[in-house]
């Protein structure tokens, strides 16, 4: 016997019933005639049906009985049942239908009927299964999605980043290494529950991979001035305090050609704003306290504590621990005093990060 056939029990009291049953249905289906409620118990727990066909009227238990328990029965509740009948009246159809099954066949019933009503049952069954299979998985295939743009996005993201180091080639490493430490100060912020419901609000990934765009607008600094060996003048840094403007108009641009931007929320305010000090003597806006946002608090830290250990073209790199003391100087003045007391017990974390400016 073909086992890769569906299997129909069909379960009457009648032997002449199953024997005609089975006849007509063993060249579609693989076909388990069943004498009575209890055997199909029995059977059904070695054997699992694609559809039940069980006759109403029964000695011992009828189908009305059979069906309740199956129901009551998750391995079994979602197994289509066909009540088959000699009875021709509207209460007996609506009782087995009220207790779950899904078709009613007069006896004597036509092979083509019962054939085609079978088929008809077990595709609807079929396509329920698929939708479900299909519902079932539909996050996976939303989350799996989602990464693929994730990905996309921020390899645009890193590019970008990447050219700006590339010509800014003292500082390479300085995008990678401030985003590691606004990760470290972004947990502990969490677990010290300082600034904890506004940070809970974030989608940290786009975050982190946001922060990576905070410079971007230095590749629109000349070369003479971005890589000048030497202190600027004030000309000079005044062109190079523009690089902050050109960054957000940058993407600023990039988010006005998708609808998808959110992406790039955090980006605009971290490079508009890591520049601005906590008393309001920062640029380009001269913000004060409250007025910076979080994300701009968070790089000014990590923004001044990496420039500090690398090496510039107008200074050598300093040790970590005078830059730790220079932070904690401008607590208060450069810095927001709160992310200044997380960064004092994150310390040996930046100083890990900082030894991949070596």
């Amino acid at each position: 016997m073909d086992t890769k056939r569906q299997k129909i029990m069909l379960v009457d009291d009648n032997t002449a019933n199953l024997t005609m049953g089975k006849n007509m249905l063993k060249e579609a289906y693989e076909v388990y005639p069943v004498p009575s409620a209890a055997k199909l118990f029995d059977l059904m727990e070695h054997v699992t049906p694609a559809l039940i066909l069980l006759d109403v009227m029964m000695p011992e238990m009828d189908g009305y009985e059979a069906i309740q328990k199956l129901k009551s029965d998750e391995r079994f509740a979602d197994i289509p049942v066909i009540f088959l009948t000699s009875m021709n009246d509207e209460n007996s159809e609506l009782e087995g239908l009220s207790l779950g099954a899904i078709d009613y066949v007069i006896k004597p019933f036509s092979a083509p009927l019962l054939l085609k009503r079978i088929e008809n049952h077990l595709l609807i069954v079929s396509q329920k299964a698929e939708l479900k299979h299909y519902n079932d998985n539909l996050q996976a295939m939303v989350a799996e999605k989602t990464a693929q743009v994730f990905d996309l996005q921020n390899a645009v993201l890193s590019t970008l980043a990447e050219m700006v180091e590339f010509r800014d080639n003292m500082t390479g490493g300085h995008v990678t290494r401030t985003r590691k430490y606004l990760e470290v100060l972004v947990d502990k912020m969490l677990e010290e529950k300082i600034y904890h419901e506004e940070v809970l609000t974030w989608n940290l990934d786009f975050f982190l991979q946001s922060a990576q765009l905070h410079d971007v607008g230095k590749i629109a600094i000349s070369d003479a001035i971005l890589n000048k060996p030497g202190r600027l003048e004030p000309d000079e840094f005044d062109e190079m305090k523009k690089h902050v403007l050109f960054g957000v108009e940058a993407i600023n641009k990039i988010a006005a050609k998708t609808t998808e931007h959110s992406y790039l929320h955090h980006a605009a305010i971290f490079a508009g704003t890591h520049h601005e000090k906590w008393d309001g003597t920062g640029y380009p806006n001269g913000l004060k306290g409250y007025e910076i946002p979080l994300e701009g608090r968070l790089m000014a830290i990590a923004d001044v504590f990496d420039a500090l250990i690398s090496k510039r073209p107008y200074k050598p790199p300093m040790p970590v621990e005078t830059a730790i003391n220079i932070i904690v100087e401008g607590s208060g003045a450069h810095f927001d005093e709160s992310l200044v007391g997380i960064f004092l017990k994150v310390t040996d974390q930046f100083a890990e990060i900082s030894r991949l400016a070596d």
